[in-house]
């Protein structure tokens, strides 16, 4: 049984349409407020109502026709609009608990006031509280592109890489390329030389840049020899198709070993490509001959006090061209300190820059000392497979050599507090105890042999004590290179073939071993050891190799 919604008699639920269509249908008078007032004339129309669903029907107060036609039906096909209304709906209270609707608010509508993001702001007078409301929502921030998102991520130090040959500053190889491109619109093969952040990557590609040529690279080390040969392939290719040329730059070319290096000869000698090779090595040591004959070398040193201040304030220029830098990013001390610490390298001192302005973000209210205390110390520039090692140990040596105590413990200390290892700064001790001091003064060969036992015996860090005493003695010593000189001449002149062929020459006969020899004089039977004995094979006899004392030393140092 459900209630009839006009005459709320309980009716059969399949019966409902039936009975509404009925004469029986009409309202409860017993529920009507009385009136005194004249009915109005029947009628034959009825208000039609939808079709009986399974959904049970709720029980309304009865609507006037007039009231029923003008409130808006909902559709589920309706689409939400996305704007709030230009004057509000009548109030209806929505109640969970109870399936009755108040009477129509008689108030006029009011204007909505626009609503705001927040969840928690009051809702405009005469809306209901709707969560599921779609409200205009501000225009979103205007999202960065690709370009701009790799440019915010890049570190300084990239982001001031120089594009062009005129922008980089400190090196003459920069120059000098600009003109062989100006005079004959390309460039060479090369090969760049020099330490860390002198600018070897970036001469690189700001000739290619420059030239208007593809640029392809590879790191030694990293990209094997097929690699390698699918760039000439390549190159190659686009060569015979469009007549563009390409540079493949080669950094650490170095770390290829010299059979693998052999891959680069015919396609250079060939002009399909132009090689860039960088390295921080000694390209006589680690590449190999011919390779080497088919490129320019171009030495890069470290970027000076002004080249790196220059670029620090070319940095600053860039990240505050809207606002102006804090106070201290602009002080001449911070500066130079901070070119101090970098040691010639662009890299480490725009990294250095960087540090500073974050720690400036952070702290605004720090002093320039506190500043400078917070940057970290550069670690020295030290490799006991590279250059750094090899220049340490011979400067240490020359010192020693020009009886110089002062840098050869200044240079001993260098290598020791880079982690040198001891027992090799030894043995070059015991070398320069014969090669530098040797007949001056016999008793130094025992003392380096002494420091080398007792450095095994004692270990480190007590064993620096051991070098520094060896050290400073080595280089107030007198000095005398006779020894070594005259091996020196016995194997020039083995070398040069000098005698008709020295190292063909025989022993003479008195000299020979055991019954092969004969003629022999004994020195140790004759007076004072005087013997008239030759012991130079016989073209060879009056040769001179041991220089007399002070022989050769001719030069005069006016300094």
């Amino acid at each position: 049984m459900v209630s009839c919604p006009v005459c709320s008699k309980e009716i059969p639920l399949g019966k409902i349409n039936e009975h509404l269509d009925s004469s029986e249908c009409s309202p409860d008078e017993t529920n009507e407020a009385p009136n005194n007032s004249p009915a109005p004339p029947e009628t034959n129309s009825r208000p039609k109502f939808p079709p009986l669903t399974s959904t049970p029907i709720r029980t309304t107060k009865p609507q006037s026709n007039t009231s029923r036609q003008n409130t808006p039906l909902a559709s589920i096909f309706a689409k939400r609009s996305h704007h709030p209304p230009t004057s509000p709906p009548p109030s209806s209270k929505r109640k969970a608990s109870t399936t009755e609707q108040d009477p129509p608010d008689s108030s006029p509508p009011t204007q909505t006031p626009p609503r705001t993001n927040s969840k928690s702001a009051p809702v405009p007078s005469g809306h209901a509280d709707d969560s599921t409301t779609e409200w205009e929502q501000p225009p979103p921030k205007k999202a960065k592109t690709r370009a701009e998102n790799l440019t915010s991520a890049m570190p300084l130090a990239e982001k001031m890489r120089p594009r062009t040959l005129d922008d980089i500053v400190g090196q003459d190889a920069a120059r000098i390329l600009k003109g062989m491109l100006e005079t004959t619109g390309k460039v060479p093969s090369i090969l760049l030389v020099g330490p860390p952040g002198c600018g070897k990557t970036t001469l690189a590609k700001a000739v290619a840049g420059q030239a208007g040529v593809r640029i392809a690279e590879v790191v030694g080390g990293e990209g094997g020899v097929q690699d390698v040969k699918k760039v000439f392939s390549q190159a190659k290719s686009e060569l015979a198709l469009t007549g563009r040329k390409t540079i493949l730059f080669c950094d650490e070319i170095h770390r290829f070993t010299k059979a693998q290096q052999d891959i680069f000869l015919g396609p250079v000698e060939k002009g399909e490509v132009t090689l860039i090779g960088a390295t921080t090595e000694n390209p006589g040591f680690r590449i190999q001959n011919a390779l080497l004959s088919r490129l320019r070398t171009f030495n890069l040193t470290p970027l000076t006090t002004t080249s790196i201040c220059q670029i620090l304030d070319r940095a600053l220029n860039h990240e505050y061209s809207h606002t102006p830098p804090h106070d201290l990013l602009t002080k001449s001390e911070l500066h130079l300190q901070i070119a101090h610490l970098a040691a010639g390298d662009a890299r480490t001192a725009l990294n250095l820059l960087e540090l500073s302005i974050s720690v400036l973000q952070q702290n605004p209210t720090f002093t320039l000392d506190q500043l400078l205390k917070s940057l970290p110390k550069t670690p020295p520039s030290y490799d006991r497979a590279g250059d750094q090692h090899f220049d340490q140990i011979s400067a240490f040596q020359k010192s020693i050599r020009g009886s110089d105590p002062d840098a050869a413990l200044f240079y001993l200390g260098r290598m020791l507090h880079a982690g040198e290892d001891p027992l090799y700064i030894v043995r070059r001790l015991i070398v320069i105890a014969s090669e530098d001091v040797g007949l001056a003064d016999n008793t130094m060969l025992p003392l380096a042999i002494a420091t080398m036992q007792a450095i095994q015996a004692v270990g480190m860090p007590e064993g620096r004590i051991n070098l520094a005493h060896c050290t400073t003695a080595l280089a107030l010593a007198k000095k005398s290179n006779r020894a070594y000189k005259g091996l020196g001449n016995v194997m020039r002149t083995l070398e040069e073939g000098e005698g008709n062929g020295a190292l063909g020459l025989e022993v003479p006969p008195h000299l020979r071993n055991g019954a092969r020899g004969k003629g022999y004089k004994y020195p140790h039977d004759y007076v004072d050891m005087k013997v008239n004995q030759t012991y130079l094979p016989k073209k060879l006899v009056g040769k001179k190799f041991l220089p007399n004392e002070g022989e050769g030393q001719t030069k005069v140092d006016g300094v």
